[in-house]
């Protein structure tokens, strides 16, 4: 039973996803995780509404459709049909989704954006900006390419260098040119609209210490709050796929500012469609209703600082409790489009049942903030093992006798009540876990009574009780029992497997299960054809996802991806460099390096702080590798090979001295360089 007296009114949202791409299996822990506890809070009895909607603006989305000869409109609503049908066959069950280009949002937006301006949160000054004078538009940095002020490698973004790691202001670019049409940017002055974050800073910290956010997340927080909080720009200029911005012709909302709003517009739209709900109730300063966001690490500044921020100067209630996960790595690294790990959903759902990775995320997923590993290896033993092995095994093991034996109708007998009382007992410790979003020790405990389950009917052994004259009444009572246990784990397990689950209750012949089911047990009860439920995961079905993974990236390499030819005939994206003497060669210092610290550069996009041991000295270097390494404390205790005779280099955020070595394309696909076993830190690479 829930500890509330009434049910409790529960508004709960995923991040919405960018309307511009598939959705992959790290978009999915997301929606797998708050789905789970969604699903949990409905079987106790709880008012629980979960919405969601495609984040559908921004200069991304407009660029892409132009490319693509559609609308912005077109795209959107395309991406959304393929956002849907993979959300709806991973079992992933949102009460709305609704997208960001609508009625609804374009309200809240102009509604909030008009009450701060009222109450003086909105100021105005001119900004200066690289602008295409072909394409009439202002820049982004991302949109703006050149030559490294520092290194002179030609073909860097606007911010940072992908080859030396430096960073700079889009200014600071040599020769620069737009990277949409190609064109010398001009600088030009346009007028921006800011939100005064800063006016918020004493309601932001008691807020984020309120319970509300995860110990670290509201230690990250406090490390921006401490720094002091800057205005927001919230504005960009036509041409933009978006909301103007009241007023302001030529001015447009920037896609943060309305992104979070629409977890508002979703839920209002479905509100017009379900008169018994109240907006109000949901969203106003005074609300009792209880209201929580389901995020990952990388968005949570835009969540924990600027939301409540922007409810608070609105006159909005504030989130109940912003909860967040970390990353996804496949096989212990980033996904990786050439080893085929980053896996599309759709492409994952050719291949697997969607309930296979639902339950591998819930016995993974704690409390915390920590990245979480998919391993394709443990991913087949565990659900072999839990699922299959345990859980769906006490089913097969037992409906078989009592069909054969009783027609298909349990005795009313309970052989061993220890053991009924023992899962009874287990269910508030259960729900404790599912509460608090601790889904692995949820799984753990589930497990671990199935375990027991599975220990009485190998101990008494029907399969053998069978046999022998007489006994055929004990065999019906034991096998009554392993089916009522049966029962148990799958009212526990519902919220992670509700195919199982609905299929269960079809061979159980029993209406829909809800959690206080578990306080009853099946007696004179006539049991439905058993099928099998489950079937176990053969490692040739991973290989051949993992290979149309694959597929996928030389598709699109294909399509996007010109290639140079060199001397040899070969394909390669890369010419050769031009060739260096032997003496050149031979000045460079390659050592072997022990990274004892690697972390985030606050403010910086791309770089992470490596503290390195060459041996007889300690180095710092800043490099380029953040996207490869999203958990970057991995790399510390490995070896790498560093440059040790290269200029120190004074940047933004301290001295870099030296460089270390890595390989790729770039963005995610790029890997430090690492000696073989037995090198030591300091010794000279020949």
């Amino acid at each position: 039973m829930s500890s509330h007296s009434k049910p409790r009114q529960i508004l709960v949202t995923s991040a919405l996803p960018y309307a511009n791409g598939s959705i992959h299996l790290g978009h999915m822990l997301e929606y797998i995780q708050t789905d789970i506890w969604v699903r949990f809070q409905k079987l106790r009895g709880n008012q629980c509404i979960y919405v969601c909607a495609d984040d559908a603006h921004g200069s991304a989305i407009m660029l892409r459709a132009e490319k693509e000869g559609i609308t912005s409109e077109q795209l959107i609503d395309n991406v959304k049909a393929e956002h849907t049908a993979d959300f709806a066959d991973f079992l992933v069950n949102f009460d709305n989704y609704h997208s960001t280009h609508s009625a609804e949002n374009k309200y809240f937006s102009e509604l909030i954006y008009e009450r701060l301006k009222a109450a003086g949160h909105i100021s105005t000054r001119s900004v200066t900006q690289y602008f295409d004078p072909e394409k009439e538009m202002f820049l982004a940095d991302r949109f703006i390419k050149g030559t490294c002020p520092k290194c002179a490698a030609e073909d860097q973004y606007g911010d940072n260098c992908e080859k030396c790691g430096a960073t700079y202001e889009p200014t600071e670019l040599k020769d620069p040119r737009s990277a949409i049409s190609g064109a010398t940017p001009i600088l030009k002055d346009s007028k921006h609209f800011f939100f005064r974050l800063q006016d918020f800073t004493d309601m932001l910290k008691e807020w984020t210490r309120s319970g509300a956010l995860q110990d670290a997340v509201a230690n990250k927080i406090a490390e921006w709050l401490n720094s002091g909080l800057q205005e927001w720009d919230i504005s960009r200029d036509a041409p933009y796929f978006g909301f103007e911005i009241p007023g302001e012709p030529g001015k447009y909302f920037y896609v943060w500012l309305d992104a979070p709003i629409g977890y508002m517009a979703s839920f209002k739209n479905l509100c017009e469609r379900r008169p018994e709900l109240s907006f109000d109730a949901f969203w106003s300063s005074d609300s009792e209703a209880e209201l929580y966001h389901f995020i990952g690490k990388d968005i949570v500044n835009f969540h924990a600082l600027f939301w409540p921020a922007m409810l608070e100067g609105a006159n909005f209630r504030k989130p109940t409790g912003i909860n967040v996960h970390g990353y996804l790595t496949v096989n212990g690294q980033k996904m990786s489009k050439s080893r085929g790990t980053f896996i599309k959903a759709r492409t994952y759902l050719d291949h697997l049942s969607p309930e296979y990775l639902r339950y591998y995320y819930a016995a993974k997923l704690s409390r915390g903030v920590e990245d979480l590993d998919l391993s394709l290896d443990d991913f087949v033993q565990k659900v072999n093992s839990d699922l299959v092995g345990k859980v769906v095994n006490i089913a097969s093991r037992c409906a078989g006798f009592i069909h054969k034996g009783n027609a298909g109708v349990m005795v009313a007998a309970n052989p061993a009540p220890e053991l009924t009382d023992a899962f009874i007992a287990a269910a508030p410790s259960i729900a404790d876990a599912y509460e608090k979003r601790d889904f692995s020790r949820a799984m753990r405990e589930i497990m671990g009574l199935a375990d027991k389950a599975n220990a009485y009917i190998a101990d008494k052994a029907p399969w053998a009780l069978n046999k022998v004259e007489g006994k055929q009444a004990e065999v019906q009572e034991i096998c009554a029992l392993g089916i009522n246990l049966f029962r148990q784990l799958v009212i526990f397990l519902k919220p992670v497997l509700p195919k199982l689950a609905a299929d269960a209750e079809a061979f159980l012949n029993v209406p829909a299960l809800t959690w206080n089911s578990h306080n009853t047990l099946l007696a004179d009860h006539q049991l439905n054809a058993f099928t099998p439920l489950l079937t176990r995961i053969e490692p040739a079905k991973i290989q051949a996802m993992v290979d149309a993974s694959k597929e996928d990236l030389e598709a699109a390499a294909t399509e996007t991806a010109p290639a140079a030819v060199v001397g040899n005939g070969e394909l390669t994206k890369e010419p050769i460099a031009a060739e260096i003497d032997f003496n050149t060669f031979a000045a460079v210092d390659l050592r072997v390096a022990l990274i004892e610290k690697a972390e985030f550069v606050e403010g910086a996009d791309k770089l992470l702080r490596l503290t390195l041991d060459i041996g007889d000295a300690k180095r710092n270097v800043f490099s380029g590798i953040k996207s490869a390494y999203p958990d970057p404390s991995k790399l510390e205790g490995k070896l790498t090979l560093y440059v040790a005779n290269l200029a120190a280099r004074k940047m933004k955020f301290g001295l870099s001295e030296g460089m270390v070595l890595a390989a790729g394309p770039g963005g995610d696909e790029i890997y430090l360089l690492s000696p073989d076993a037995g090198a030591k830190p300091g010794q000279r690479v020949k």
